[in-house]
């Protein structure tokens, strides 16, 4: 009996519940899900809301790389410490790693040495001081110079001393010696390119009068002070140059005083050398004060130096009456302080008014006297 051919095999069947359209639908979008949130723990969130936050470390890495660290300025030695600076006085943030400016943007400044310190510590530097005058060892006692070539005086106590000074001497030479020629003592002042110059200075010494050198020095208005005259551009070598020079030029005289040099005496740093020089050969300061900007009486009080100042300028109007005038108040200044200083030049009205001043001067109580007298009495120094 022939056998029965076995039948085929029979498909498991589905259940109805996975065979519904819908619930696998559902079923694909529950997957999609899970892998995107295991995605997003395994990266630490750097899609979806976290993508804000992941910019933070992002933008702070730039910031350190771009931004190399910043040493930090000295800070201004004080007594006490600095104050905190305010929240205001903190430095603007920069841009985000987005290019906006907000309040995102401040959270990623970092707090690392990449951030500069506050600009106030540099604001509470003291202000700069004025270099200090290196010391000047002068010639002792009557060794000094201005002591030695000073024309020898004795001063009545108690009254009232009037020195005149003449500037510009030796240029005009009849008018130079028109001057030495009056009943002194007069302290006679010599220009340094004078011709002759030795030879003229010796010849108003032997007539009784005191001897100086008048140093051209630059002015602050458009006028000539003559050859080899003390600038304010030119360097401190030159300018000693000029100046010794001029120095050596002659000699018996007591010191130094400026012609013109409004500009020169005004500016502390070139005027401090030359007065140390003179201090240094023993020499005496006397400020024509052609600028009440002048720094020459303060620098010859800090070198200890011999100084006077001049009180009266004689003849800015050249006719007799104003030179006259002009006297009357020299010697009110000397009733006043005890002495005054006059500057005056060879002028004819100048010569005039001082030949019948002179002889009568004395005849009112006043000490004609050169003007190393003055600064024995009132301002000796070195």
């Amino acid at each position: 009996m022939a056998r029965k051919a076995p039948s085929k095999a029979s498909k498991p069947r589905i259940p109805p519940l996975l065979s519904n359209p819908f619930v696998l639908a559902l079923a694909a979008v529950v997957a999609v899900f899970a892998v995107a949130i295991g995605v997003s723990t395994l990266t630490g969130g750097r899609s979806g809301r976290g993508g804000e936050t992941a910019r933070v470390p992002q933008a702070t890495q730039q910031a350190a790389v771009q931004s190399p660290a910043v040493p930090p300025l000295p800070a201004a030695k004080t007594d006490a410490p600095a104050p905190a600076a305010p929240a205001a006085a903190q430095p603007a943030s920069p841009p985000s790693a987005a290019g906006g400016t907000g309040p995102e943007a401040a959270t990623v400044v970092p707090d690392g040495p990449a951030q500069r310190p506050a600009a106030t510590t540099v604001a509470m530097l003291p202000p700069p001081v004025p270099p200090a005058i290196a010391p000047v060892q002068p010639p002792a006692g009557n060794a000094a110079l201005w002591r030695r070539n000073a024309l020898p005086m004795t001063v009545p106590p108690g009254k009232p001393m009037i020195a005149i000074v003449v500037d510009d001497m030796g240029l005009d030479r009849k008018r130079s010696t028109r001057m030495a020629g009056l009943h002194g003592p007069l302290t006679l002042s010599w220009l340094p390119y004078a011709r002759d110059l030795s030879a003229q200075s010796r010849a108003a010494r032997a007539n009784g009068h005191e001897l100086m050198l008048h140093m051209p020095m630059e002015p602050s208005v458009h006028a000539d002070p003559g050859p080899n005259a003390l600038l304010v551009s030119l360097d401190k070598g030159e300018v000693m140059r000029r100046f010794r020079a001029a120095l050596d030029s002659f000699d018996g005289y007591v010191g130094v005083n400026n012609h013109m040099g409004s500009r020169f005496t005004a500016d502390r740093a070139q005027l401090a050398p030359v007065l140390a020089e003179l201090h240094r050969r023993g020499l005496l300061w006397l400020d024509s004060r052609t600028t009440p900007n002048s720094a020459g009486l303060g620098l010859a009080q800090e070198l200890k130096m011999p100084w006077v100042g001049r009180d009266v300028f004689l003849d800015n109007e050249e006719t007799v009456a104003a030179v006259r005038a002009q006297l009357a108040k020299v010697e009110q200044v000397a009733k006043h302080q005890g002495y005054a200083v006059a500057i005056g030049h060879p002028h004819d009205a100048t010569i005039e008014a001082l030949a019948s001043w002179l002889p009568e001067v004395q005849k009112r109580g006043f000490v004609l006297v050169p003007v190393s007298a003055v600064v024995r009495t009132h301002h000796a120094g070195g």
